[in-house]
């Protein structure tokens, strides 16, 4: 019989709020002059690392004429613009409520800088109030970004009342480098992937929706 699941950690971008399509329109705009196109295939190989590495796979992937740091300045221009108005995911409010009214302790871990998670995230108060911390990539303790496994390692040992092992652990995830780095921490996952995904990693749950989540599979208390 599988361990209860005590602590959640929940991943971010694509998966609490929907902000891959503004990734996806910036980094688009700044290639368009060089007569690239923001393949999905090229964005799975930059899913979920910390964004500076993303845009410098981008540029050795491209070829492009622009250091990763000029990417990153030009992309983030059109992405300070949007962040604020970003919207939630279907199924975020419901699960976030249910856990917290269970006692649940909850966290978010993700590849965003603390600047650009504070735009994200403006609008999105309530959703903040349920967590008890959020540990993002720019933290001097996450060292390396996913699918390494220290975000989740970092986050583990913050809770106020830490988990017995990373077994207890249920980290959700869109991106496979998220999902690769859960299972690297020993962590239990539940992915909610795009749709256009293809050859998804292992995972304990794969959903196309965090409407389709069903909390007892994980020892959970079930919704009412």
């Amino acid at each position: 019989m599988s361990t209860a699941v005590s602590h959640v950690i929940f991943d971010l971008d694509g998966l609490l709020l929907d902000t891959e399509i503004l990734y996806d329109q910036a980094i688009q705009a700044v290639l368009d002059p060089f007569g690239h196109t923001y393949t999905y295939e090229l964005k799975k190989k930059l899913m979920g690392r910390k964004y500076h590495l993303a845009m410098e796979l981008l540029r050795t992937e491209l070829g492009v004429p622009l250091t990763a740091e000029e990417l990153v300045e030009q992309s983030m221009a059109h992405l300070r613009e949007s962040f604020v108005s970003c919207k939630e995911k279907a199924g975020v409010g419901r699960l976030i409520r249910h856990l917290a009214a269970a006692g649940i302790p909850m966290c978010i871990a993700t590849g965003s800088s603390s600047e650009d998670f504070e735009l994200k995230t403006r609008n999105h108060q309530e959703l903040l109030r349920q967590m008890e911390f959020t540990v993002k990539s720019d933290d001097p303790e996450v060292r390396h970004g996913k699918p390494n496994p220290d975000i989740f390692l970092v986050a583990m040992g913050r809770f106020r009342e830490p988990p017995v092992g990373p077994e207890c652990c249920l980290v959700f995830e869109d991106a496979p480098n998220g999902v690769e780095a859960a299972r690297a921490a020993g962590m239990r996952c539940v992915m909610v992937p795009d749709p256009r995904l293809e050859d998804l990693p292992k995972s304990d749950v794969i959903l196309k929706s965090l409407e389709e989540f069903n909390p007892t599979e994980f020892g959970l208390p079930a919704f009412d």
